[in-house]
């Protein structure tokens, strides 16, 4: 279920909040490097809650097989909250994690562009990653929102999609320009296409 988070005036860009939650800092909490998506920077407030939603949907999580919960909380540019955990199947790759189910969800309600995401897990020694899998499927919307990774203490270390997936692959890349080569199958392919029916159906590539 959807839930709107209260419009909160941003931090002062010389305050401090005992999240400890920052780029790159686990000490220190600067509104100056915590930036939305054409958007005003997060509030204190703001991130605490989005941590403490995280959390509580981590309590839902369907692990039985890992036994290890994770919760997401995704914030829309329309300041919508979408929770999500992860499920696992017996069917090991079949599982989805926290984070996926939160897109998912937002998205099948028709929301698409995001401003951040917490994730939150039962490890206390480290801040919780999203796997390969996640930072790909966050990337999809963008990759200049946020990621605030958390403790079960509630601290946080922020960073964005892109520095947690570099270098990345998205929707534009399949827009670029390509060489007339890779328009063109090869002639085996389009000869075995032409000939390889059975009945009125045509098998080709």
């Amino acid at each position: 279920m959807a839930r709107t988070v209260p419009s909160l005036p941003p931090l002062s860009p010389h305050s401090h909040s005992k999240l400890s939650c920052n780029r790159h800092s686990l000490t220190q909490y600067s509104s100056t490097n915590i930036k939305e998506q054409g958007s005003q920077p997060l509030s204190q407030e703001t991130v605490k809650e989005l941590i403490k939603q995280s959390q509580e949907a981590k309590k839902h999580a369907y692990c039985r097989y890992s036994k290890f919960r994770v919760g997401a909380a995704l914030l829309t540019n329309e300041n919508r909250v979408f929770t999500g955990c992860n499920v696992e199947n017996a069917c090991y790759n079949l599982g989805i994690c926290a984070e996926r189910t939160a897109i998912a969800k937002a998205v099948s309600e028709g929301y698409i562009t995001f401003k951040a995401i917490a994730i939150a897990s039962d490890v206390s020694e480290k801040f919780i990653t999203p796997c390969g899998g996640c930072r790909q499927f966050m990337r999809e919307f963008g990759s200049d929102w946020d990621v605030y990774l958390s403790k079960p203490d509630g601290s946080c270390l922020k960073m964005t999609v892109d520095e947690l997936l570099p270098v990345s692959f998205g929707p534009e890349d399949l827009y670029m320009e390509k060489t007339s080569a890779s328009l063109s199958l090869p002639q085996e392919i389009l000869l075995w296409s032409n000939t390889a029916t059975i009945g009125q159906n045509c098998y080709a590539f």
